[in-house]
């Protein structure tokens, strides 16, 4: 808990300037290639602001903003997955694992069937997050009615059934769709950050800094919560007060990202994993470095995305699970080696 790293382990400065240069090669990355595929002197004129007016649309109108919510929802999940991991002392808690994608899935695609999307652009992204402040609402009631304390354990239980609910009323709206519906509902579910623009950009950029700032103020709580609730109270922290403000810091993340993205899974579990590994489990230095390994992650996931198939896009959310799950299949059987 003294920051310093452990024997075997980076050092967290030398492991944030190599994160910061593979976060920006990636947004290079992903700025330039695509359908259409730009030289490195293109890409700098268009930046500038100078060269052909087709190429600076490419870059600032569309592929900037598309790299930019990939950074944002990218680093706000993998932060978001260290504080719900911290706070329920649970190495495989994501950032889903409250409800909050099944209350987003609800809010998203009640909005898809009523036929919202047609005239607001921005129906969807707001009933989405919505629905995921609902499902962390009905779930922090059921976590507290008996008493002031929050009980970790009900908080999970209440998670899961409220989860199972959102999700049967998502089978009950798509039942009752037709099938250009369905087909969106389900792109939408599995993620995607090909419509962003700047607009977007900038409103979960307002949800999601202040938010992670929040959560880094938050280290050494966090860091004594991850121990157990008893040796942080002891050791003079807020417990319940701790617990509420990494709660919603970490939902305010995961529903501004779900909104505007989807629900793309295994960056909140996968990189905080990852990252623990290699720099140890002090949140001063995992939330930072969360940020930008998941960054990195998502843009180069979308870049996969665009290129794989290309000209067809396959969904975000099919990449990083492909990618995440023998990642984190490795990292579990690493830990178990050490652990054994």
């Amino acid at each position: 808990m003294n920051g310093l790293p452990a024997s075997g382990r980076a050092s967290p400065g030398a492991l944030a300037v190599a994160l910061s240069f593979a976060l920006l090669a990636s947004v290079f990355l992903g700025v330039r290639f695509g359908t259409v595929e730009l030289t490195i002197f293109e890409v700098l004129e268009a930046l500038t602001g100078s060269g052909d007016a087709i190429q600076r649309d490419i870059v600032l109108g569309l592929r900037f903003p598309r790299v930019a919510m990939a950074v944002l929802v990218g680093g706000g999940l993998a932060v978001a997955g260290a504080a719900f991991q911290a706070l329920l002392r649970n190495p495989l808690a994501e950032p889903y694992i409250l409800g909050i994608s099944g209350g987003a899935a609800f809010g998203a695609v009640t909005a898809l069937a009523l036929g919202w999307a047609a005239g607001a652009l921005w129906s969807v992204p707001l009933a989405a997050f919505a629905g995921a402040v609902a499902a962390l609402a009905i779930v922090f009631g059921a976590a507290t009615a008996s008493r002031t304390v929050m009980e970790v354990r009900t908080l999970l239980l209440a998670g899961v059934v409220v989860a199972a609910f959102f999700g049967a009323m998502v089978a009950l709206v798509l039942s009752m769709s037709e099938a250009q519906v369905v087909q969106a509902a389900v792109n939408w579910m599995m993620g995607s950050v090909a419509g962003a623009d700047w607009a977007g950009v900038a409103l979960v950029a307002i949800y999601t800094f202040p938010a992670v700032i929040g959560l880094l103020a938050l280290s050494r709580p966090m860091n004594l919560l991850a121990i157990g609730e008893e040796t942080a109270y002891h050791l003079g922290t807020g417990v319940e007060a701790a617990k509420r403000s990494v709660l919603l810091l970490a939902t305010v993340i995961t529903a501004s990202g779900v909104a505007f993205a989807g629900v793309i899974g295994f960056v909140g579990l996968v990189v905080p994993h990852a990252i623990r590994m290699v720099a140890g489990s002090d949140n001063r230095a995992l939330v930072p470095l969360a940020f930008l390994a998941g960054g990195s992650f998502l843009v180069l996931a979308d870049l996969a995305s665009r290129a794989v198939f290309s000209p067809r896009e396959i969904p975000i959310g099919v990449v990083t699970a492909t990618v995440g799950v023998p990642v984190f299949l490795v990292l579990l059987r690493r830990a178990t080696r050490a652990a054994g």
